[in-house]
């Protein structure tokens, strides 16, 4: 039974706001109460429903946008233990289950149960740091380590599991879960990994150096990551920008303390969806 749900549309898409609209009237139509994150509600002209406690007591999290809503609002649950339903409202729509026009549809069938969780490795990032990034935090593509200064490449002290491995002179680092082997780490070389399994993946940017190959750890190991010198590189998890580390700054990568729930309805065969989204089909 759904009582109350939380909906996160992206703030500056017409398309995402009159979804959002969508939601509301549904949710009028079958008593169920609506909270937004507040910065997302204000800046949607939605603020009554504005909350600073959004997740809390929600049944469900709606996102009404692309992959970077979904990863937004992933975020925003993360401790909550709370499903997301992800509807389609921005380009490629990775993540997202449902298309705009079976909106209400969707919300109907998640109200009668008719649906399942597809469960998603997510990754636990520890900062030691004395500036903005410092913190633990959680990510459901990646955490990335790279350049913060055009012409600079970073030097990183990577250890596994407190044993040391190797320094990375690069442009950046990435560490990815299987859902983010499709975002960046994918755009940088690093393998496709099927979203069942549970792993690590560490792939370099442009490295300079010999050792150049991704490596695909198991998901409870722990990568640490060392600023080697005073070249600082940014903190970036699932597209937001932490803040710059400095030398010595720490960061701990292993799986999350919780999987993140998506709402399905059906199985997605993860190999259709790699044939529909780059086209395989069709060569």
């Amino acid at each position: 039974m759904i009582s109350r749900i939380g909906v996160v549309p992206h703030p500056r898409r017409p398309r995402a706001l009159d979804l959002a609209k969508r939601v509301i009237a549904w949710a009028e139509l079958h008593d169920v109460i609506v909270t937004m994150p507040r910065v997302e509600a204000e800046e949607a002209g939605l603020a009554a429903y504005g909350s600073d406690t959004f997740a809390e007591g929600i049944d469900l999290a709606v996102s009404l946008g692309g992959d970077g809503t979904m990863l937004r609002t992933v975020d925003l649950v993360a401790d909550a233990n709370v499903p997301v339903l992800g509807i389609n409202a921005g380009q490629l729509g990775y993540l997202t289950e449902v298309e705009p026009a079976d909106l209400e549809d969707a919300l109907d069938r998640v109200r009668a149960g008719d649906f399942t969780i597809a469960e998603r490795m997510t990754l636990r990032v520890q900062v030691e740091s004395t500036g903005t990034a410092a913190g633990d935090w959680c990510a459901l593509n990646e955490a990335v380590l790279e350049k913060s200064q055009p012409g600079r490449m970073v030097r990183l002290d990577v250890a596994i599991d407190d044993v040391g491995f190797t320094t990375y002179a690069a442009d950046g680092v990435i560490v990815a879960t299987p859902t983010g082997s499709t975002a960046y780490a994918f755009s940088a070389g690093g393998p496709i990994v099927s979203p069942a399994m549970a792993c690590l993946l560490l792939i370099p940017v442009s490295p300079h150096m010999l050792f150049d190959r991704s490596l695909v750890l198991d998901a409870h190991q722990t990568l640490a990551l060392t600023v080697a010198d005073e070249r600082e590189p940014s903190l970036i998890l699932d597209g937001r920008e932490l803040g710059v580390l400095g030398a010595n700054d720490v960061v701990r990568c292993t799986a999350g303390k919780r999987p993140a729930q998506l709402v399905t309805f059906g199985p997605r065969d993860f190999h259709h969806i790699l044939q529909a989204t780059f086209g395989l089909s069709d060569r």
